[in-house]
């Protein structure tokens, strides 16, 4: 409120001067009127400039004067919530050490009693080993009398019981180490394979015999089929695979039991009815494209995989079989892919046990190479696997762990029996390999859940083996708008969740009936 005081009377004098400089300016000589009537209205001008000017004094005075308490009252306020803040962060604070205190003294007292808890048992114990003494005393006299022995011999006698004790003691003692070194190494064991199954995942795509190829219209299927057949003979007798065409809406089925051929022959085809020119020569030009691109993705994978598992420099010839196993499944798994995670098991494993990771993992990584040769040697594919390994130098500890991972053979080093646990070990996991049946079963189980899921749909049924589920609506929740909506949700959902060669039709049925009698 100083400062305000003080703010006033500099307004105050302000005014003052300003006053006595316009009187004065009206008292200069030279300014000076003639009449009484020129005098007057200067009087009244410099009374009436005097007054505007004193109302505008007041006014600044005024708002600096509102300025000045605003800034003082928000001053004050700060102050209060910084001491209404520092006050109870104190009464915080002296919460706490009130609690601390409880707590310490709490403590001194459990502390007391755990002191005189033990004094006690201290004092029980000093009596207990005093009892123990004179009855040990007692009874070595007693049995010196009765068995007629001294100290000395007694003691020899004791010794000679301990040392038999101490030798049954012994025998199970070496009996139970046994034992515990023999659980220990299978736990040890697990431990190994657990650690190796854990730092490893993988996916994988079931194989199957057939490959759908979609059309853009039932059309294509008359000009792939061509005059009398010779286009469809033509494709068939240039990948060797047999080229189903039925009554299955826009699409066509490729059927062969070799992968390579028919993803050549897929290939071949989509590009043929992308293309639209469809005649013999032109479908030989792209088999052998298809062939070459084919050649180059096997290529690419096997490059691929050791560039993966970190390995060195294969042979080209064997690197060209490696890359044929992307193609080839056994029991609906992946060969490629169950290779290399057999090379990333043997690997671990073979970390874990201090052994070469690089060269278990190279075994691991062939020892099903000799399922990429196609009757071109005789015998088991572990014995030709090794063969073909011998011929394009690999190494003999990977030559004989290939031709032992099925022991067909005696096994006679680690990794064998490393690359044998590896390939039981992917090939019976939960989810690596699975019936084609139940695979198919599945999915056509899986499409109609997800069309039932959505509000409004009555029944829906997968036909055409999985490439067609229809679905009924109810007509009095769903209307012709919704069913289209509904009928882009089903697809986009069938999409996001299964995994389906070719395409799957989703048709939304909605049914109006009416019904009369006559009579």
């Amino acid at each position: 409120m100083n400062a305000f005081t003080f703010l006033v009377a500099a307004v105050a004098a302000m005014f003052a001067g300003l006053v006595a400089f316009i009187i004065g300016r009206a008292g200069k000589p030279k300014a000076l009127p003639q009449g009484e009537e020129e005098k007057r209205q200067l009087l009244d001008a410099a009374n009436a400039e005097a007054l505007s000017i004193r109302k505008q004094a007041e006014l600044d005075a005024q708002e600096a004067a509102r300025k000045s308490r605003a800034s003082l009252e928000e001053s004050l306020r700060t102050q209060q919530a910084e001491v209404q803040r520092q006050v109870g962060e104190a009464q915080a604070k002296a919460d706490a050490l009130d609690r601390r205190e409880k707590e310490v003294e709490t403590e001194s007292e459990n502390l007391r009693r755990k002191v005189k808890e033990l004094e006690a048992r201290e004092e029980s114990a000093t009596a207990v080993a005093k009892n123990a003494a004179a009855l040990s005393a007692e009874a070595r006299a007693k049995l010196e009398r009765v068995a007629g022995m001294n100290a000395e011999e007694a003691r020899a006698a004791l010794e000679e019981a301990e040392r038999e004790q101490a030798r049954v003691a012994a025998a199970a003692d070496v009996r139970r180490i046994e034992d515990n070194a023999r659980k220990e190494a299978e736990e040890k064991a697990r431990m190994v394979l657990g650690a190796a199954i854990q730092r490893y995942a993988s996916e994988y795509v079931t194989e199957r015999t057939v490959s759908t190829v979609p059309l853009p219209s039932d059309d294509m299927k008359g000009r792939i089929i061509g005059r009398e057949g010779r286009n469809i003979r033509a494709l068939e007798a240039a990948t060797g695979i047999d080229l189903i065409i039925d009554d299955t809406p826009e699409a066509v089925v490729i059927s062969c039991f070799n992968p390579v051929r028919r993803e050549i022959a897929r290939i071949a085809l989509t590009r043929l009815i992308a293309d639209g020119r469809i005649h013999p020569s032109r479908i030989e030009e792209m088999v052998t494209k298809a062939e070459e691109e084919i050649a180059q993705q096997c290529r690419d994978a096997a490059e691929q995989a050791l560039f993966d598992l970190g390995l060195g420099k294969m042979h080209p010839e064997l690197l060209n079989l490696l890359g044929g196993l992307k193609f080839r499944s056994s029991n609906a798994q992946n060969l490629l892919q169950h290779s290399i995670e057999v090379a990333y098991l043997t690997g671990t494993m073979a970390g874990e046990l201090g052994l070469n990771v690089k060269m278990a993992r190279r075994a691991g990584l062939l020892h099903d190479i000799g399922k990429a040769v196609e009757q071109e040697m005789e015998g088991g594919h572990a014995q030709v696997g090794a063969a073909v390994a011998k011929k394009f130098g690999e190494p003999p500890v990977v030559c004989h762990a290939i031709e032992a991972h099925h022991q067909d053979i005696a096994s006679s080093d680690v990794l064998d029996h490393l690359v044998d646990a590896a390939n039981v070990l992917s090939g019976q996991r939960p989810g690596a390999r699975r019936e084609m049946l139940e695979s198919y079963v599945q999915r056509l189980g899986d499409l109609e859940q997800i069309a039932t899921s959505f509000s409004g749909v009555s029944k829906a049924y997968a036909i055409q083996s999985g490439r067609e589920v229809r679905v009924l609506v109810e007509n009095s929740r769903v209307s012709d708008d919704q069913a289209r909506m509904l009928c882009k949700d089903i697809a986009r959902k069938v999409e996001s969740e299964l995994s389906f060669p070719g395409q799957i039709k989703v048709a939304v049925v909605r049914e109006t009936r009416a019904t009369d009698y006559a009579k």
